[in-house]
């Protein structure tokens, strides 16, 4: 997992003091290569200790370990992106259309790459292994986590699954206390704390459903009522309204679920496919 994506992940759970820092470092990675520690806290607004708290939050005995992982880490992408046409996360007020296309078609690449990278697939292999025994398929999120949500039902649903997206907060804990047939539930979301997807999966869970979370956020609320949480590796630019590079590393990890899962039963998979083309080719133009 790449610094720059621990520090995205672990900024909204960090308290006050550590979270400023996190942000200033994810606006500008090279700050912590050009400043001394005492120049971060000052720019900060806060302590040498903060600092080196903040260092170990994200997985780092103190402030010149990071310098040097962070230097390794910018180097190494330097050159990734040079070769790409584009370097750097954030879009800024200078760049021409396709400076900013650019910079987002990397970081889309990069979110990617670092997700399969570090995929745990003996989780996702038990994820698969709870949708494909499961009869009836519940999954919920809001906003840019509910576009997910629906894609991976519409893919589930044309190969035969029985799989339901809901549309709000209490349509989501009613069905989830309703178990008629083995159930598994999965929750999306970038942060992990968003309530209503939190309580969506407690509520699933005490009532015996399997649960599944998509999420960015190890340390969080909906991956801790997770049986499998599966995590996406993401750096947001500032431009984030409609969750751009969240909504495609999660994307990614509804397309290796729906994989996992057609390739349990390819023949049949393959069969719906067809079935299902043919059926809607009348309707096409």
């Amino acid at each position: 997992m790449s610094i720059q994506s621990t520090i995205e992940a672990a900024a909204s759970t960090l308290p006050p003091s550590l979270a400023r820092i996190a942000a200033v470092v994810r606006e500008n990675p090279s700050i912590v290569i050009d400043k001394t520690i005492n120049e971060l806290a000052e720019e900060c607004h806060t302590s040498v200790a903060s600092v080196v708290r903040f260092c170990r939050a994200i997985g780092f005995s103190g402030y010149a370990p990071l310098r040097m992982a962070l230097a390794t880490e910018l180097g190494k992408e330097a050159a990734q992106f040079s070769a790409r046409g584009a370097y750097g996360s954030e879009i800024s007020d200078e760049d021409s259309l396709q400076e900013a296309v650019s910079k987002l078609a990397a970081l889309e690449l990069l979110a990617i790459e670092e997700t399969v990278a570090q995929l745990d697939f003996d989780v996702l292999e038990a994820a698969i292994d709870a949708i494909d025994g499961a009869d009836r398929i519940l999954l919920y999120g809001i906003g840019a986590s509910q576009f997910v949500a629906e894609d991976l039902a519409h893919k589930l649903l044309r190969v035969g699954r029985n799989a339901h997206v809901l549309s709000d907060s209490h349509e989501a804990v009613a069905a989830s206390v309703l178990q008629s047939a083995p159930t598994v539930a999965i929750g999306f979301s970038h942060a992990g704390s968003t309530i209503e997807t939190v309580r969506f999966l407690e509520t699933a869970r005490a009532n015996g459903s399997a649960t599944v979370a998509v999420t960015s956020a190890k340390d969080s609320p909906l991956a801790r009522v997770a049986d499998h949480a599966l995590f996406t590796e993401v750096r947001e630019s500032a431009f984030r309204a409609g969750a751009m590079v969240s909504r495609i590393a999660q994307l990614a990890l509804v397309d290796c679920l729906f994989i996992g899962v057609a390739k349990r039963r390819f023949a049949e998979t393959v069969d719906a496919l067809q079935r299902t083309r043919q059926a809607t080719n009348a309707l096409r133009d």
